[in-house]
């Protein structure tokens, strides 16, 4: 990788992109900005005098080269703060985001893929630094590498750049992320405020670089997925959602790790047929990692034969048989027959799965390996740790969390300071739950309460005839399986010529475990249509 070290912080930097109003200095290296500490604002300051007055937003410039997709690519990144304001131009709050930009062609009409990763309290850094950026972690092995240094940092031969222009967006929050002037982060916290606020960064964004005209993309991952179906609602704007008329329209949306159920841990599914459909849905899932597992044969067409083939069951035979089992009305030789069927098809034993004839991802989890004392990863269903000693946390006693997370932060942080120069002073936040995410408001304006996420997606697409959805799954995740991203999306009644359905070997993070190249190429052909 080639490598030039530009510019400091401050608006001039991205004035200099945008205009061409300046020559490149070379290697520089200049001290860094402080992060901006604004003081409370006792009166607007939309005057241009006083928001001259302000310290500048944090910025690093730096420009690089590298192969993607076999092709060589120069680029711009761009670290730093946009200021969010309220309509009286008081700055609310800072979005850190990190904007990678094709300088060696014409850049005007390419697609601009706007990045988010989920939680709510995620930040972006997971698809950041294992998918489509143009650095990458690197790790010592496919499934259950080691998670102690030394961990990689390496171009990403699978990076998009070469196709698209790159925004990753930490929320209000998340990463450097800050509310600003005193304002309440619960502004921010929220199903809509979320969009809101994600929604008034992509409007500054796009006027800052010039963009309106380009084909615009967002992309996110796990709750990440209910952001891009709330955020078209926010982008366009009307009376009663935002107040405000943005009439900003995106030409396509990709999910990956999708989850667009309504309903929340802790929230009791009460209809006896979504309590039966939703415990079908699993079946695929692991009877997949079953077959990766060595419990159960695998067939010629490999896992994805033996998950299509679960699918299949489950909604043909598996949820009709449960629907009469809740219902009391299930024939006895029916259930013999089905509990036999789960057997054979995931390598549970008949007394573990039990007479309500299921067995959930979390339970499957620890008894699935037991016998060679492992526990399955839920995110990653091929990965294992023992099953003994468990500190119970969700995920940072995930097998597969657990494993993959320290390298992914430590390789970020080395691109941090290596790459982009950036150096902020205080810690990045990488996943915060805290008051974020237990207090996230789940309340929706003009939606009825429980309503799918999918619904919104629905909205947006009648809204819009062009716009386009591509929904990335991967077999190994039990968290957010494809068989669940499916029947949200058809139970919404998504135009289906307009929807396109991707599976992985892979788990929550598709992209790890060698289906990367895969998962990048399905990403240029959406991006090319």
């Amino acid at each position: 990788m080639m490598r030039f070290r530009l510019f400091a912080s401050g608006c001039a930097a991205v004035a200099l992109l945008a205009l061409n109003g300046c020559a490149q200095t070379g290697a520089q290296t200049v001290a860094p900005a402080e992060v901006p500490a604004l003081a409370p604002a006792a009166a607007p300051v939309s005057t241009p005098a006083a928001m001259a007055a302000e310290p500048a937003p944090y910025r690093r410039v730096t420009e690089y080269s590298f192969t993607a997709n076999g092709e060589m690519v120069s680029y711009t990144a761009i670290a730093g703060d946009t200021w969010l304001r309220d309509m009286d131009g008081n700055p609310t709050a800072s979005i850190f985001s990190f904007t990678y930009l094709r300088t060696d062609i014409q850049n005007a009409a390419r697609p601009v893929v706007f990045v988010f990763n989920g939680g709510p309290g995620s930040a972006s850094i997971w698809i950041h630094m294992g998918a489509i950026g143009p650095r990458r972690v690197v790790l010592d092995a496919d499934v259950n590498p080691s998670n102690v240094p030394p961990f990689g940092l390496e171009d990403n031969p699978n990076s998009i750049l070469d196709v698209a222009d790159l925004v990753f967006i930490d929320p209000v929050g998340t990463g450097f992320s800050v509310p600003l002037n005193g304002t309440d982060p619960r502004t921010f916290w929220g199903v809509d405020e979320d969009a809101e606020a994600v929604a008034q960064f992509i409007e500054l964004w796009l006027s800052e670089y010039g963009r309106w005209n380009a084909p615009k993309y967002v992309l996110g991952e796990s709750y990440g997925s209910i952001r891009a179906a709330v955020l078209p609602r926010a982008l366009m704007g009307g009376p009663i959602y935002t107040g405000l008329m943005r009439g900003i329209t995106l030409d396509g949306i990709i999910l990956l790790g999708t989850t667009l159920d309504a309903r929340r841990d802790g929230d009791a599914e009460v209809a006896a047929g979504t309590l039966a459909a939703k415990q079908a849905r699993a079946l695929p899932g692991i009877a997949a990692t079953s077959a990766f597992h060595g419990l159960v044969e695998v067939p010629p067409g490999g896992i994805t034969e033996v998950y299509k083939a679960a699918e299949t069951y489950a909604r043909q035979t598996y949820e009709p048989a449960l629907r009469q089992h809740l219902a009391g009305t299930l024939a006895s030789e029916t259930r013999v027959q089905v509990l036999q069927d789960i057997s054979r098809m995931t390598g549970v034993s008949e007394s573990d799965i039990g007479d309500d004839l299921h067995i959930d991802e979390r339970s499957y989890a620890k008894i699935a390996l037991r016998g060679r004392g492992l526990e399955i990863g839920m995110y990653d269903s091929r990965y294992t740790l023992p099953l003994a000693n468990s500190g119970g946390d969700p995920v940072a006693d995930d097998p597969a969390m657990t494993r993959y997370v320290p390298g992914f932060i430590a390789a970020f942080h080395q691109m941090l300071r290596d790459d982009l120069d950036v150096r902020m002073g205080r810690p990045y936040a990488s996943i915060r739950w805290r008051e974020l995410l237990f207090g996230w408001n789940w309340t929706r304006k003009g939606v009825a309460e429980g309503q799918s996420y999918a619904t919104d997606l629905a909205w947006a697409m009648r809204r819009n005839p062009d716009l386009r959805v591509l929904v990335a799954s991967g077999y190994y995740d039990l968290v957010t399986t494809p068989a669940d991203a499916r029947a949200s999306i058809t139970a919404a009644g998504l135009p289906q010529d307009r929807v396109t359905f991707t599976d992985y070997e892979s788990g929550h993070m598709l992209y790890l475990g060698g289906t990367s190249e895969a998962f990048s190429s399905d990403l240029r052909r959406f991006l090319g249509k």
